[in-house]
């Protein structure tokens, strides 16, 4: 991976290779598993709908790993701050809109994968992930359990996929309209 070019004052101006590379792996599995999650719920039960939701709950596996490694560097690598210029024309609400947006997607990248993970186990159906390794039950079994959990499971990936709709809405705006470049700084490539 390439290293991020620096401002005066050791702050990145662009995010490194590996925060790149998590951000967009993320991403597309954040669509994915969303649309997967959609298209399964709605079909008949079959074969291939048990099918669709072992890979849903191998994809949610996934993502909660990838977060954890997200966080760990998010953690550990300070990122980019934005550009001065950018800094000084934001208003007040739109900074604070900005923090906002990142802080609960980090808390949703894990709460929806482990709100699912409680619900499958409270449901009496384990997850074996990629058919080999069989994961601990999260919550003990219980039907009651499961129908209390199964909302929040939902809601909670609704919610995650209106931030990632607000997020890239914001980005294409400064893209855009905006065109102050900050796109740039989680675009692989020089710069």
């Amino acid at each position: 991976m390439s290293s991020p070019s620096y401002e005066t004052g050791s702050r990145p101006l662009r995010y490194s290779g590996t925060a790149m590379l998590l951000h967009w792996v993320l991403a597309i599995a954040l669509v994915a598993i969303f649309g997967l999650g959609l298209y399964m719920t709605g079909l008949p039960f079959s074969p291939q709908r048990l099918k669709l939701y072992n890979w849903h709950k191998w994809a949610g596996v996934t993502i909660l790993a990838l977060s954890v490694l997200r966080l760990v560097w998010r953690i550990t690598h300070r990122p980019p701050a934005l550009p001065r210029a950018m800094e000084r024309a934001m208003p007040v609400w739109q900074k604070a809109a900005h923090h906002a947006t990142h802080h609960l997607l980090y808390v949703l990248f894990f709460a929806v994968p482990l709100i699912g993970w409680a619900y499958s186990s409270a449901a009496g159906f384990p997850i074996v992930f990629l058919g080999v390794w069989q994961l601990p039950d999260f919550v003990p079994v219980s039907k009651e359990l499961a129908e209390a959990i199964k909302p929040w499971h939902e809601l909670s990936a609704y919610a995650m996929a209106g931030l990632v709709v607000v997020h890239v809405a914001a980005a294409l705006k400064h893209q855009i309209i905006d065109r102050d470049g900050l796109l740039q700084r989680m675009l692989p490539g020089k710069r």
